[in-house]
């Protein structure tokens, strides 16, 4: 019979320790990511060193990276030697429908990698640190490193465009006759929406830039005679007389004053009897896990922004002559909130 002192319980302390290891994972599905071990694996299982073979890597090195992403369900290891994809690991190919291989990619770009490194900077002073670290602010370090730009936004686009489908089961547009989406992008969401909505009309409202590759989502989409493109930015007049506004992870990337200078528009713009759809992550007021809570802290780091709870915007919606009239959870971490002029 053991003699010695009674073991601990070390549950909690191994949980955590799987949370601080949560880099090392972070970086093998970047890999797994990188080198397409997805596609690879979308016509069936293979074993590791064919694939290692395929994408041009180490058998040994592929096996070890496959058996420890095994162990959080992003691939399987079959009796016969060979992995296959699991529903999570299908999410990395470059061609599913809701592919987070764009962000798992982005996650490990060595200068989103060091600008995490300095969540301490902004967690102790309540401020953005990026802009002290590159000495610009972030949008502009963007557009002055385009490689990386294309990896961010096409990170955070996989990860947007995932919401679409459950915004549009969620929510009904079909009472409007004319919806703005406001800076949309490709308008990927509007033609969405045009789609359930098939008696409303749309405007694209976005710069030349961003909405060049419009035309072809609204044709893909069949919207496209139903859709026009206006040019504008984030402070500008909006088309005047819609019936739904909507601005989609807009919010969250501004300070209260320029939020307050965008809803104003918004209320400026909108049609009697119209309403406003802001779709963000609403965080809950209890703690609990949520997606939102995680880009606060991106937003934080970042920007210098914020995620908000319901109350919070209702409180921000307020200084802008708008009032809160319901909130509408979707299948994704992202909820619809309806707003009307006062």
């Amino acid at each position: 019979m053991p003699t010695g002192p009674a073991a601990r319980d070390l549950t909690a302390a191994y949980s955590l320790l799987d949370l601080i290891q949560g880099s090392v994972i972070t970086q093998a599905i970047s890999v797994a990511a990188r080198l397409g071990i997805a596609d690879v694996l979308a016509e069936g299982p293979l074993p590791a060193t064919e694939i290692a073979k395929r994408v041009g890597s180490d058998p040994e090195a592929t096996h070890r990276l496959l058996r420890a992403l095994s162990g959080y369900s992003v691939f399987t290891f079959q009796p016969d030697g060979a992995y296959a994809l699991t529903p999570m690991g299908q999410a990395l190919r470059e061609d599913a429908p809701d592919s987070m291989r764009g962000l798992a990619m982005l996650m490990s770009n060595p200068l989103h990698w060091e600008e995490f490194g300095h969540l301490m900077s902004s967690v102790r002073t309540g401020e953005a640190n990026l802009p002290k670290l590159r000495g610009q602010g972030a949008y502009e370090f963007l557009m002055s490193n385009p490689e990386y730009a294309a990896e961010f936004f096409g990170g955070m686009r996989s990860m947007s465009e995932s919401e679409c489908d459950p915004i549009v089961a969620a929510y009904d547009f079909s009472s409007f006759g004319t919806i703005v989406d406001v800076v949309g992008g490709r308008g990927t969401l509007l033609s969405a929406i045009l789609k359930q909505a098939t008696d409303a009309r749309g405007i694209l409202f976005d710069s030349e830039v961003a909405t060049a590759d419009a035309p072809a989502v609204f044709q893909d989409a069949g919207v496209a005679d139903r859709i026009t493109v206006e040019t504008g930015g984030y402070f500008d007049k909006l088309p005047a007389g819609a019936d739904a506004y909507v601005l989609k992870h807009i919010l969250h990337d501004f300070s209260e004053s320029d939020c307050v200078t965008m809803l104003k528009n918004v209320r400026e713009a909108i049609a009697p009897g119209g309403k406003m759809l802001v779709i963000e992550y609403v965080l809950t007021e209890n703690n609990e896990r949520h997606l939102g809570n995680i880009i606060d802290l991106w937003l934080l780091l970042l920007l210098g922004a914020k995620e908000r709870t319901l109350p919070q915007y209702t409180e921000l919606f307020a200084k802008a002559g708008l009032k809160v009239t319901g909130s509408v959870s979707t299948g994704s971490p992202v909820s619809v909130i309806e707003a009307v002029p006062v």
